[in-house]
């Protein structure tokens, strides 16, 4: 019941984003006029948000680092060999999908659901959010201006992206502790209420977005189950480098348990923003769309089997 208490109103949004469409009662006008407003302004909001108020534990800096080089190589490396294999069509934004978790709103809810209250799932979200939020964005930008041979506008492209803007000034505020100053002074609660009412659309609007753009003929479908099985198969990697790497903490049952369901999560669901710049045509958002939809279903099957054999 936890499970369907968790993923009920995740696949609602995306539901209703399907009826939407199917129905026209939103146009896809309509929709990518919502992505302008979701995409462009108030989910960098929400990374500033996010960035700003991250703990930094060092002692956590260890398996910080093995995810975000193994999420870096996947993306640099692993992901363009791959393509041949899941399909040169999506090819431009197939090894995007292979990087991160979505911590917040499937691996986070899940692993409360079994062990009660616990953050040990931040520390992989922080390798997480590097690779997503600081790394990701600045090669789309690059990649979206491959076209321009002067570095000088490729950099301007970059740094005038939205996605980092927003990680820049959110690790200043963080690191400076200037978010830390505004929260403790007698304007706190009005910057904390401003963000909070400006986040907290998002992540419906992400999913019902996700939903509106959803659809799988024959020709994607062969592709997003290869997709699928190298994500799989890469995320079953980290888990196995969780072990060979951290064999103490994997002996702790709460953090085995939380590496298992974590790594089953789908791709964040902030990344499908940040590589629409690279999107040629509605079908590499029906794509992502697809994909991220269908992880779910991995999702699940992981949390059971670690409800009936751990839990």
């Amino acid at each position: 019941m936890a499970a369907v208490t968790t993923l009920l109103p995740v696949f609602f949004m995306i539901v209703l984003g399907m009826i939407c469409r199917g129905t026209g009662w939103i146009t896809p006008e309509q929709k990518a006029g919502a992505n302008a407003v979701v995409f462009g302004i108030l989910f960098p909001i929400l990374i500033f948000n996010l960035l700003c108020t991250a703990a930094f534990d060092v002692s956590d800096l260890t398996v910080i680092a093995y995810l975000f080089l193994f999420y870096l190589a996947i993306l640099l490396v692993v992901g363009p060999l791959t393509a041949r294999f899941t399909g040169r069509r999506f090819e431009h934004i197939s090894k995007y999908l292979l990087v991160s978790h979505e911590g917040g709103n499937v691996a986070l809810p899940l692993y409360l659901s079994i062990v009660g209250t616990s953050s040990l799932t931040v520390i992989f979200d922080m390798a997480g959010l590097s690779i997503a939020f600081v790394v990701a964005p600045i090669v789309v930008a690059r990649e979206a201006a491959s076209g321009e041979s002067d570095a000088k506008a490729i950099l301007k492209n970059i740094f005038t992206n939205s996605f980092v803007i927003a990680v820049i000034l959110g690790l200043v505020f963080n690191l400076t502790g200037l978010y830390q100053w505004i929260v403790a002074s007698p304007f706190g609660p009005a910057w904390t209420g401003t963000l909070n009412q400006a986040t907290a659309p998002i992540v419906g609007m992400i999913l019902f977005i996700l939903g509106f753009d959803l659809t799988i003929d024959r020709e994607t479908l062969s592709p997003i189950l290869k997709l699928l099985a190298v994500r799989v198969g890469l995320s079953a990697l980290i888990v196995v480098g969780f072990f060979l790497l951290f064999p103490d903490r994997m002996a702790d049952s709460l953090f085995l348990i939380a590496v298992l369901i974590y790594f089953s999560a789908p791709t964040g669901f902030g990344m499908a923003p940040v590589i629409e710049p690279l999107y040629k045509d509605e079908r590499d958002a029906s794509f992502v769309s697809a994909f991220l939809s269908l992880y779910m279903i991995v999702s699940l099957i992981v949390y059971t089997l670690v409800v009936v054999f751990l839990a």
